[in-house]
């Protein structure tokens, strides 16, 4: 987030990042990884930059500067850091961030929405759990994640669920059974949308596959898209990319069954299984 924050203000003026990399006497390829995320950032730095962006005002430098404290602060899933693949650490931060989380599944039930045993049967597909401790850590990482939802800034979540990730049995009858409980249950909360995408809609707007868009609240931070695919993720902030999946989320929420009509159908699959 500060590192597209600084790119954002650097392309604004038009200053090439030969000249801004100069200016805290760092390589035009240092000043790339900085403003992708990939490396820490020194307050010194970032202060440096904001003088030659023109960003003198009091409060924006020091809002900025408490960024990079932030931002180089390590993040409480690092020690979990065993339980999970590099590529996954970037959305772990991004969730975190988010004030708006859409999302929609079609083989899982989404993450943040899982039970313990729901979440446990998930994580035993994977082909490379190989013991009872990684399977219990990525779980525990799973559950730990949800706390967000509960906290004083919660941000808001949206999810569209397809009708296939309620109807496959995944853990047996009352794992599943609990798990559309526990659905039912969060589409309660004020910072909760579920929608449930039925079957006879047909094709739809998403039918590659899952996709989650995040927003911030930061005002000139963009949304990202982030793909997960078998054993790499894409990251998307590019305004033709975000505004295609941002395109594909509102045909969804569209087609599927609004709020209340999903809770019914939850409701009605809970009785048939």
């Amino acid at each position: 987030m500060l590192g597209t924050r600084l790119r954002r203000l650097r392309e604004s003026l038009g200053i090439s990042r030969e000249r801004a990399a100069s200016e805290i006497r760092a390589s035009d390829a240092k000043l790339c990884r900085m403003e992708l995320g990939r490396v820490g950032f020194k307050v010194r730095d970032v202060a440096d930059l904001l003088t030659l962006y023109g960003v003198h005002d009091t409060a924006v430098r020091e809002e900025l500067l408490d960024s990079v404290r932030q931002a180089n602060q390590p993040g409480w899933w690092r020690a979990y850091g065993d339980a999970f693949p590099s590529w996954f650490e970037q959305h772990l931060g991004l969730e975190e961030a988010a004030c708006l989380i859409r999302t929609y599944e079609v083989q899982f039930v989404p993450g943040l929405l899982q039970t313990t045993a729901y979440a446990e049967a998930v994580v035993r597909l994977g082909r490379s759990v190989s013991s009872e401790d990684a399977v219990e850590r990525r779980v525990t990482l799973r559950m730990t994640r949800q706390a967000l939802l509960s906290r004083p800034d919660a941000p808001r979540l949206w999810v569209v669920v397809d009708e296939a990730a309620l109807r496959r049995p995944l853990g047996g009858t009352e794992v599943m059974r609990d798990q559309l409980r526990h659905l039912i249950e969060a589409a309660g909360l004020p910072n909760v949308t579920v929608q449930v995408l039925p079957f006879h809609v047909g094709g739809h707007a998403a039918a590659g596959g899952p996709v989650t868009v995040l927003r911030f609240p930061v005002p000139d931070l963009p949304d990202i898209v982030y793909l997960e695919q078998l054993s790499s993720a894409l990251y998307l902030d590019k305004p033709e990319d975000v505004d295609h999946y941002l395109a594909v989320m509102d045909r969804l929420t569209l087609v599927a069954l609004s709020a209340a009509d999903s809770v019914g159908f939850l409701e009605k699959v809970l009785a048939e299984t």
